[in-house]
């Protein structure tokens, strides 16, 4: 990479990690800033899920005071999805890299049509909010297969839980952030150490985007309640809709 390049993969990470502690969908701000300078979509997915590992913890972290009392939570949901993170990865590795090229490009344009009605998601959300107990059958099954998407490709992933968690979990929702915080981490950890041990992984963009996500975590449990909803959303629907061109041409 050039000294350019490496810039904007190190600011992509910024952004990443910045909008995954807040929203989720980091991933549509790394992932074609890494296709852009040069990478195959296979190593750019695999790359992209390694960097963003450590602003996933800094955002956790950031979040520790919303997190306090949800240990039992934690512990349900979590091996949940480390499950789906380890089914979503192998299947990764096991599918061709034409598979990947066809199925990405879908993936992405879920993606953005579920941030670009997210604030319908979220009315629809507390309207429909439970007020008694948890719905934690269904629940570990969908945080399982959400597991499974994000060990795969992951855009939107913390969106998704969002929704399912406010939907099944009658509480607060920047807890459930908090909460969202930590099973998307533990989907990249556990799909990182993955491709690190078997995976072709682009070392370079991987310490760049975890320097920058891990600035970004902290920037995100700081400040990111302040930024608008709106703008973010256009951002990421923008860069979202270049990472499909881009695969597609």
């Amino acid at each position: 990479m050039t000294l350019l390049e490496a810039l904007l993969v190190g600011l992509a990470g910024v952004g990443a990690g910045t909008i995954n502690v807040v929203v989720g969908s980091g991933t549509l701000i790394t992932f074609p800033a890494l296709l852009a300078v040069g990478y195959s979509p296979v190593v750019a997915n695999v790359s992209n899920s390694l960097g963003l590992v450590p602003g996933s913890v800094a955002g956790a972290i950031g979040y520790r005071r919303e997190l306090s009392g949800q240990r039992a939570r934690v512990n349900r949901l979590v091996p949940a999805s480390v499950l789906g993170a380890i089914t979503g990865a192998i299947l990764l590795l096991a599918l061709p890299d034409e598979a990947f090229r066809a199925i990405v490009p879908v993936f992405i344009v879920a993606a953005i049509v579920v941030i670009a009605l997210q604030p319908r998601v979220s009315r629809w959300v507390m309207r429909h909010r439970p007020h008694g107990a948890e719905q934690a059958r269904w629940l570990v099954v969908v945080v399982f297969a959400t597991g499974i998407y994000g060990g795969y490709f992951g855009a939107a992933q913390g969106i998704i839980l969002m929704a399912i968690m406010g939907v099944a979990i009658p509480d607060d929702l920047q807890r459930l952030n908090g909460l969202k915080n930590v099973l998307a981490g533990a989907v990249n950890l556990v799909a990182g150490l993955i491709f690190a041990a078997v995976a072709d992984v682009a070392w370079g963009p991987v310490a760049l985007i975890a320097v920058g996500s891990t600035l970004g975590g902290v920037l995100g449990a700081r400040y990111g309640r302040r930024l608008s909803p709106a703008a973010l959303r256009a951002v990421i629907v923008a860069v979202g809709l270049f990472a499909v061109v881009r695969l597609i041409v």
